[in-house]
């Protein structure tokens, strides 16, 4: 009777895991399998949109009128999709596209500050006087990026589109003015 078991629980154990494969890609590749917002989106977005803000007057007119990169930080880019979106991947996207095309100044954000004020401190009190960072030498941003993420799902007889408007603009942060807009948008259909 153990024998029966034993033999019963292995068959069970061996069908159960050879159900499933994983196989590695490249992150590179699109995948869209569910039709939804993923990271393929998020990384083409990003791009198109930070290459598209570089390209527009602003920046050549902030760039004859001053003899520095200007200082951008991203604020929030809001979810405002009918699905979960996690928007700190987009932003992420965003910032490594402007810090890589060297032409903007990144700072961090809000949580990154505060974890950077606090290593600030603690070195006034432990490191040494040569190698401990100054205080208050951080770069204010004279910028700020912030947006939103829509969505418009249209379903019928078994279709189904995902529509996504991806709006950003950036903000001169001293007098609010809004110097760029931009808008991507996606359109999925779902058979």
């Amino acid at each position: 009777m153990k024998n029966k078991w034993a033999l019963l629980i292995s068959l069970l154990l061996l069908v159960g895991c050879s159900s499933r494969t994983v196989t590695r890609i490249d992150t590179d590749l699109v995948t869209d399998l569910s039709g939804k917002w993923n990271d393929t989106d998020s990384r083409l977005v990003a791009e198109a949109m930070v290459t598209e803000c570089l390209d527009s007057p602003w920046l050549t007119m902030y760039m004859e009128r001053n003899a520095s990169k200007p200082t951008v930080i991203v604020g929030t880019i809001q979810n405002r999709s009918y699905e979960h979106i996690d928007a700190t991947t987009f932003m992420k996207d965003i910032e490594r596209d402007f810090v890589n095309s060297g032409l903007i100044r990144i700072v961090a954000s809000v949580e990154e500050r505060e974890d950077l004020r606090d290593e600030r401190w603690s070195q006034q009190g432990f490191a040494s006087p040569e190698t401990r960072t100054a205080l208050r030498n951080e770069y204010g941003a004279e910028y700020m990026m912030m947006g939103t993420i829509t969505s418009i799902i249209d379903e019928a007889e078994g279709v189904r589109v995902n529509y996504y408007q991806v709006d950003l603009e950036l903000l001169d942060i001293e007098t609010t003015e809004k110097i760029w807009m931009g808008s991507k948008k996606i359109k999925k259909i779902i058979e």
